[in-house]
């Protein structure tokens, strides 16, 4: 089994180009189902959890090809099946995505229940209550959601709380439904907007995304458009915080700066020098970070998805800092394995009190997820001595070739099977 083998102490410099989203690329790969012409995609990246999307909708009958050029085209013109079995949902929660898209163009899905997640449950009741109110019926049977409709119906559709991926299934259901629909408390991130820019080059008709309160009006078919994925602000946030934690300065290229606005506050708040253009980010670190609180909370708040990597550089600053996590409760895993590292942490709840020491020591340590592996990396960057990161398939799930990106900013990492 891989692991990531590090030897800290080494400053970044130099620059790197951001990846395409994998939050973003996921549900825009899912809305191909929508239409039968060819929807072509750039800056998709070549991660675990798009080669997982790709099964999946292979197996239903789509034709996804990776060309030459590094574009993504998606072809469902002979889908062939509805169903999405357990084997392939089990190991990607993001597969609840082609329930809507299905349900709305054929008018019947069957998708298996996502299994347990390590970061705590992610209910998919609020797809389910969503679609039932544009008219579907759906039965849950033999660990499927069996869901059908005749042709889904405009309606207004309130989300207990706010749901990304409920936001995005809705959406791609609503765009073929009959008639208008309203999505209440929807979800305001990025990702969601870049799918909603991608449906209206389809034909859909879509007011409101990237608000609260997201309008479409249902159209008879969509059709084939091309579209490139926006930059992932999750990768760009956590190369941020290893050059906050290692020191240096390093230039990310095709980065979406605007995206990231919680993210950069807080690191200026923690010393980092930042400047940004419309498509980059300078940033540099030449003394011990500043301590810094946070709390997770829905776009445009501080990302969950941040969370562990701010963590590891609050592992290493002056100060003691309060970090509380609003979204998940059971996404503070990767404690443990930094204070392997030498990190001092303690958790009440859903509260972490990080006492900042004034260096790491190396140690092997094991990811638990894909954000604790980045933290892990990130605090192994800055440790002194050798760090050795094990079961980093996590990692591969949302990074893309994270170590060759690190080892082109100088650090010593490299990825081993001993």
């Amino acid at each position: 089994m891989d692991k990531l083998r590090i030897i800290g102490g080494t400053p970044l410099t130099g620059e790197i180009s951001i990846s395409g989203a994998k939050n973003a690329a996921l549900p825009i790969l899912c809305a191909s189902l929508l239409t039968a012409d060819t929807i072509t995609l750039t800056n998709v990246p070549k991660l675990n959890d798009i080669a997982t999307t790709f099964k999946l909708l292979n197996q239903l009958g789509v034709k996804a090809v990776r060309n030459s050029d590094d574009s993504v085209c998606m072809t469902a013109d002979q889908v062939t099946t509805l169903e999405a079995p357990y084997e392939l949902v089990k190991t990607m929660r993001a597969s609840i995505l082609v329930l809507g898209p299905l349900l709305a163009r054929f008018g019947e899905a069957r998708v298996s229940l996502p299994g347990g997640c390590a970061i705590g449950q992610r209910p998919v009741d609020q797809h389910i209550q969503g679609l039932a109110a544009l008219g579907a019926d759906i039965k849950i049977e033999h660990g499927f959601v069996v869901a059908r409709a005749t042709r889904l119906k405009g309606a207004v559709v309130r989300t207990d709380m706010v749901t990304v991926t409920g936001t995005e299934n809705l959406m791609m259901a609503a765009v073929l439904a009959e008639g208008q629909t309203i999505l209440e408390n929807a979800a305001r991130e990025p990702e969601v907007i870049d799918l909603a820019k991608l449906l209206i080059k389809m034909g859909a008709k879509i007011k409101g995304h990237g608000t609260d309160r997201i309008v479409i009006d249902g159209v008879e078919s969509l059709h084939g458009a091309t579209h490139r994925v926006i930059p992932d602000r999750i990768e760009a946030g956590s190369f941020l915080c290893a050059v906050g934690a290692a020191g240096g300065k390093i230039m990310l290229r095709d980065a979406a700066p605007e995206t990231m606005g919680a993210t950069i506050s807080k690191l200026q708040e923690a010393g980092l020098h930042i400047a940004v253009g419309p498509d980059w980010i300078e940033a540099s670190m030449s003394t011990r970070p500043k301590a810094v609180d946070m709390r997770t909370i829905e776009y445009p708040g501080f990302a969950t998805d941040m969370q562990a990597q701010l963590m590891a550089l609050n592992a290493l600053a002056d100060g003691t800092s309060v970090i509380v996590e609003t979204i998940f409760e059971n996404r503070y895993m990767h404690v443990q394995e930094l204070r392997r590292l030498g990190a001092h942490i303690d958790i009440d709840g859903h509260t972490a009190i990080v006492r900042g020491v004034p260096k790491l020591s190396g140690a092997t340590v094991m990811a638990t997820d894909l954000r604790a592996s980045a933290s892990l990396v990130i605090a192994g960057l800055a440790a002194e001595g050798e760090t050795l990161v094990e079961r980093i398939y996590h990692l591969d799930r949302g990074y893309e070739r994270m170590e060759h990106k690190l080892r082109q900013l100088g650090a010593n990492i490299e990825r081993t099977t001993h």
